[in-house]
């Protein structure tokens, strides 16, 4: 069983930019987006992932995550609720720490927001001065909530 304990943040600017290493394209979808768990299919690039995660408990949960084949995986997003998440991932590396920085496609075009991954709750972390508003616990930010209010609604 793996734990992902991640903090969810709005940006402050675009100085992100200059320091991008990746990008990725992500399309994904949920099978399961209830208050307990959820059940997503994700298609990365040309790599597909099924990914099964707890309730949140404050900034961490349980997470299983499994490669699948990329044919399957785009047959599942056909049976996931509806809107697909859409989105460009950027990897940016700032004091060797890893952010991922997400721009939103689609019915949440408009939304960008950082991630950043601890190896525990108390991890400190330097801010980047691009970082704003943490929006960690704030549940309309999460993804398996974007299927159902996209930001294009708010």
């Amino acid at each position: 069983m793996g734990i992902e304990i991640e903090k969810k943040f709005l940006l402050a600017n675009s100085d992100w930019k200059n320091s991008i290493t990746s990008s990725h394209t992500i399309k994904q979808g949920y099978l399961n987006s209830n208050s307990k768990r959820t059940v997503r299919v994700r298609v990365l690039d040309e790599k597909a992932f099924i990914t099964i995660k707890s309730k949140s408990i404050d900034i961490s949960r349980q997470e299983f995550e499994y490669e699948i084949p990329l044919n399957e995986a785009i047959e599942l997003l056909n049976l996931c609720e509806k809107p697909l998440i859409e989105k460009t991932r950027n990897i940016v590396i700032h004091n060797s720490n890893k952010w991922e920085i997400d721009v939103f496609d689609g019915d949440n075009k408009g939304l960008i927001i950082a991630e950043i991954e601890l190896s525990n709750k108390k991890e400190k972390i330097d801010l980047p001065v691009w970082i704003g508003k943490e929006v960690s616990l704030e549940s309309k930010y999460f993804n398996s909530t974007l299927i159902k209010k996209p930001y294009c609604k708010w």
